[in-house]
């Protein structure tokens, strides 16, 4: 009933623009095929059921040619395989036939849509088999592949498949006796925290805690958080590598973090479990990534230089590594000022991060690209104070007020003051609301919104924003 509810009048599922909506729209589609062929929605009919779907499938032949898809979790392996299932229903005559679904009961199927590879999906397992097991990293994504490796199945070890309700659910399909048990207990206690529904990881403790943190710490950490944030890197800190939540590979990203949040916190931690992702000039966010990360260097960059603040005599070598960081990242700053990022929708995130990583360090060229920064967060902030991507965000007038704050080029400047004066009411209001739902805008399998995360941003920068007034 929640994902009949959550159907566009278009007949779409998701959030965002059209290119975001393929993979949702897809998965709601199978499902309901799914439901349909195998008659197992007791409480629906299959009528709604019928409708939904057709005007779904309507949906995807308009998104399949949309192309700029985003650089989500597994994109490449998730929209074949379900274009796959999808095509493997209608052509049940007796579920497209039966129920009426439009031209698709005449024989018509979804087209791959373009840039991606139908075969892909089976190579992908194919490689698993010739390798005698599913590595690590398919582990989040396990749905993609899943009916490909004929019950050649990974491991469950008393929890979620790589912290994945879809990717569990999908493992406990191929019929897998080892660890079921265990598997749909974990998949209950996530229903019953979440009134039946399911998000695409549980849980986030360690990434959420980790860069609500981070924000926190940003105006200065009030005395009573310093326990408690100490308690959590001890906790999270692993000298192997950190990884952002259970079931998941180790990770730059998370590993920088627990370095950094233990550095702010007065308790600086090693971060030579950072040397596993080196990659020449810069860091992998995890070891057999595809594309690189300017947010995962940027808190790398924090990190090191966090630690050689506490460590001022570690080393040349750290050194060295600190300033190619810095400037890999000075050499992905796009010409109108901005960075982007793949794990988030929004470049005020990515420019933010790379920009609070960068002001610590002095030098023309550094100078130069933290003032281009707010040069472009000037250009484009709208007419309601705020700044957003797709529409006015709270989180993302976070991010660029952040920015105007850490450009020493843009402190005196009347018209940096001016628009810093229009955004303090979108952050007063954000902050004030206990109940202000931030927008989803970061990348997993889909988007999705850390709401903790949003708000510890939002607070955190109200604050700086305040004292700045003082």
């Amino acid at each position: 009933m929640w994902l009949l509810e959550q159907q566009s009048p278009a007949g779409s599922w998701g959030e965002g623009p059209a290119a975001y909506r393929l993979l949702p729209t897809l998965a709601v589609t199978e499902a309901l095929l799914s439901t349909l062929r195998n008659g197992t929605a007791a409480a629906v009919s299959p009528q709604r059921l019928a409708a939904a779907a057709d005007t779904g499938l309507t949906a995807l032949r308009d998104l399949c040619s949309t192309g700029g898809w985003p650089d989500t979790a597994a994109i490449e392996i998730l929209v074949p395989d379900l274009v796959l299932l999808i095509n493997e229903h209608l052509n049940q005559s007796e579920v497209a036939a039966q129920h009426r679904l439009g031209p698709w009961a005449r024989g018509q199927r979804l087209p791959q849509p373009c840039g991606f590879q139908a075969a892909l999906p089976e190579r992908i397992a194919e490689r698993c088999r010739a390798a005698g097991g599913v590595p690590l990293k398919l582990h989040h994504t396990f749905e993609g592949i899943a009916r490909h490796l004929r019950r050649m199945v990974p491991s469950v070890p008393g929890g979620l498949l790589g912290s994945s309700p879809a990717a569990t659910a999908a493992w406990l399909a191929t019929g897998t006796d080892s660890g079921r048990e265990q598997a749909v207990t974990a998949l209950t206690a996530v229903a019953d925290r979440y009134d039946g529904l399911f998000p695409e990881a549980s849980p986030i403790s360690v990434f959420e805690r980790l860069w609500v943190a981070t924000a926190l710490a940003r105006p200065g950490l009030p005395t009573v958080c310093v326990p408690s944030i100490r308690t959590w890197a001890a906790e999270i800190y692993d000298a192997t590598g950190v990884r952002g939540a259970p079931g998941l590979l180790p990770d730059a990203d998370d590993t920088a973090m627990a370095v950094l949040v233990s550095a702010l916190a007065g308790v600086p931690r090693d971060p030579a479990p950072l040397a596993a992702f080196e990659a020449g000039d810069h860091y992998d966010c995890y070891v057999g990534e595809d594309t690189g990360s300017s947010t995962a260097n940027a808190h790398v960059l924090q990190a090191l230089t966090a630690w050689l603040s506490h460590r001022p005599t570690t080393g040349d070598a750290l050194q060295t590594r600190r300033d190619g960081t810095r400037d890999w990242i000075l050499a992905r700053q796009q010409p109108d000022g901005a960075w982007h990022d793949k794990w988030h929708t929004s470049p005020y995130y990515a420019t933010e991060r790379c920009v609070t990583a960068l002001s610590g360090h002095t030098g023309p060229t550094t100078r130069e690209a933290v003032r281009s920064a707010a040069d472009w967060v000037l250009a484009t902030q709208r007419e309601d104070g705020s700044w957003g991507v797709w529409d006015s965000t709270a989180e993302e007038t976070a991010y660029a007020v952040c920015i105007l704050l850490k450009s020493t080029d843009h402190a005196a400047r009347p018209d940096a003051t001016a628009a810093l004066r229009r955004a303090e009411h979108i952050l007063r209001d954000a902050s004030s609301s206990s109940g202000h739902h931030h927008l989803a805008l970061w990348h997993d399998k889909t988007l999705y919104a850390p709401q903790a995360m949003a708000q510890a941003e939002v607070t955190a920068t109200l604050e700086l924003l305040l004292t700045r007034q003082l």
